[in-house]
């Protein structure tokens, strides 16, 4: 307790910080760093492997997207009208009748935009070729934008002193998403809605090998820590609410078996969004790209009966950006695909991080709007964009997103007794057992992380309600009624969507009404982040990490390896309920 209070925090992180890094995985990006740094490097969780498969396709898990049906298409033109009255915009069906001049838009590649907006820029078709010896030195991977792979115009005579060029076994990140349809690539998104992509079409062992891949990467190139290194490197995990149990053991599995991390801990989302804000209560929002969690922290302890997990987030909102330009034929005649293209779904994003706020009254703009046609190169148009606080709105009304068209895996595979956030079921062994199996039937012993008397897991919440009634729902689950006014007064927002602009202001009004008029609250409020809310969870774990000074919780390499959890045993799997009141000690002292 002396050295915290007289060590300087620049010397504390660069101390404590220098060896651990801290990983807080996500459904459509990655965000990893050392922890003595500020922020961490943020990629897009995915990788495209080369495929022979006829006939191929460009996503792996593509069939598992849905059609909008009649009903889900009326219920989103309801959500649309009641939206539109709320902000005082003209109706859909006034749209039809009143529209007297036809939006214009047009093709605008001879004249490339002048602009200094790095999101309306073209994104040019990745690469997909393995560099030569002569360009080794080279950094980019990539074709300057509005360049088109010219392997594919039939000149290789032209050169014959070059070899024929060799395809990339497998790239990833933003790379990965910019592969052209034309190429003989799958993408692979290992996490989606909050929880392993595992179906029929994505076996469980090569969502792990992917997963593994795209860690091992980020860590090896771009954050320099190869491998013979990493046995003098302890890791944080930043995990998403939505994980189940066994989601979360496979994870240690990969970071201490597959990375060589000499030690790891777990820590929950919302919780280490509250200590990188430096908060000790809140109600935290996590708007993800593909699922939104709520949940409430009281004195750096989370409120386990609070948590609420949403099934749409910021990718829905840009879909959602897609079909209103649709319907008011804002949009260009151009096949954009945000569900099986996944450069599409990249532009949406910008788009809808530069056009899309909150407000009442039309708002418009003029916008550049790229074509990405197989065996083509980038198209630019221009055209005038309409209602775009509209998108953003259906976080309140998600019949608007139609979240349904992309729905979760299959939950089939998710079947674990035991609750790695909270004590462990004590389960009998049979003496002539080792430490690390279980009895099981005829078959003999069973790993212990893997296999487990079946007992009901505790379910998660996956609401279709919207965001404030999500909000007001999970405060007044909290209990004590001074406990839920400083809870409606410590709303923290976090995830890239929480930057929309008017976002916060929405919150407040509509939680205000969300809450029962018996209720004695009336005052609610949305704290101001003291951290990027895109990679605050991320910092808040190198806070954990680094102020853990006991790490009584931490799991060693060795230990996990040879018996996984130990059942019954002082030596178990501790997350944030068993550190949280410790760090809580020492960030007070």
């Amino acid at each position: 307790m002396d050295y915290l209070k007289t060590v300087v925090p620049s010397q504390l992180l660069a101390e404590r910080g220098s060896n651990l890094v801290v990983i807080n995985p996500g459904s459509a990006n990655i965000r990893i760093g050392l922890a003595q740094h500020d922020a961490p490097v943020s990629v897009p969780h995915c990788i495209a492997r080369r495929t022979s498969q006829v006939p191929k396709k460009n996503v792996q898990d593509q069939l598992l997207n849905s059609q909008v049906t009649t009903a889900q298409h009326m219920e989103r033109e309801r959500a649309y009208d009641i939206i539109a009255s709320l902000l005082k915009i003209r109706f859909l069906d006034e749209e039809a009748t009143n529209n007297q001049y036809p939006q214009k838009m047009g093709r605008v590649d001879a004249f490339p935009p002048q602009s200094n907006n790095k999101k309306e820029t073209v994104i040019p078709w990745t690469n997909v070729f393995e560099k030569s010896t002569s360009s080794s030195s080279e950094e980019g991977n990539s074709l300057k934008s509005g360049e088109f792979s010219i392997e594919k115009e039939g000149n290789a005579n032209e050169e014959t002193n070059l070899t024929e060029p060799k395809y990339r076994e497998h790239i990833f990140g933003e790379e990965a998403l910019r592969i052209s349809p034309a190429e003989p690539y799958c993408l692979r998104r290992p996490i989606r809605r909050g929880h392993f992509n595992i179906s029929l079409h994505y076996p469980m062992q090569q969502v792990i090998e992917d997963m593994h891949a795209i860690w091992d990467w980020v860590l090896t190139e771009i954050l320099r820590i190869p491998r013979n290194q990493r046995h003098t490197y302890s890791a944080v995990l930043v995990v998403p609410e939505t994980f189940d149990n066994r989601e979360i053991k496979e994870l240690l599995s990969i970071v201490l078996r597959d990375l060589c991390f000499t030690t790891a801990v777990i820590h929950q989302e919302g919780l280490a969004a509250v200590f990188g804000n430096g908060l000790s209560t809140a109600c935290v929002v996590n708007i993800g790209a593909q699922s939104t969690s709520v949940m409430c922290i009281e004195d750096g302890v989370t409120l386990p009966t609070t948590q609420i997990t949403l099934r749409y987030g910021g990718e829905d909102i840009s879909r959602c950006l897609l079909w209103t330009q649709r319907h008011h034929q804002t949009w260009p005649p151009i096949r954009t695909d945000g569900l099986t293209k996944p450069i599409d779904l990249l532009m949406l994003n910008r788009l809808k991080e530069s056009h899309c706020h909150i407000r009442e009254g039309e708002v418009e703009a003029v916008a550049i709007v790229h074509s990405y046609e197989e065996g083509a190169p980038p198209g630019s148009h221009k055209t005038r964009l309409t209602a775009l606080n509209v998108p953003p709105m259906g976080l309140f009304y998600p019949m608007l997103l139609v979240p349904d068209v992309y729905p979760p895996p299959p939950r089939s595979w998710f079947s674990d007794s035991e609750d790695m956030l909270e004590e462990t079921w004590d389960f009998p062994r049979r003496p002539d057992m080792s430490d690390g199996y279980l009895a099981g039937g005829a078959s003999g012993f069973y790993p212990m992380w893997e296999n487990y008397p079946i007992f009901q897991s505790k379910p998660k919440k996956q609401d279709t309600i919207g965001l404030a009634d999500a909000i007001a729902k999970s405060i007044l689950s909290a209990g004590r009624i001074d406990l839920q006014r400083k809870l409606f007064c410590s709303m923290q927002l976090i995830g890239g969507t929480a930057l929309t602009e008017g976002l916060i202001s929405a919150i407040e009004e509509r939680v205000l009404h969300a809450i029962p008029s018996h209720e004695a609250i009336d005052t609610v409020e949305v704290l101001q982040s003291r951290t990027n809310p895109a990679s605050v969870t991320w910092k808040g774990g190198a806070v954990l990490g680094i102020l853990d000074f006991t790490r009584d919780a931490w799991i060693h390499r060795e230990d996990w390896i040879k018996n996984g959890i130990h059942i019954g045993s002082g030596r178990k799997y501790k997350d944030s309920y068993f550190l949280q009141a410790q760090t809580m000690c020492f960030t007070n002292s």
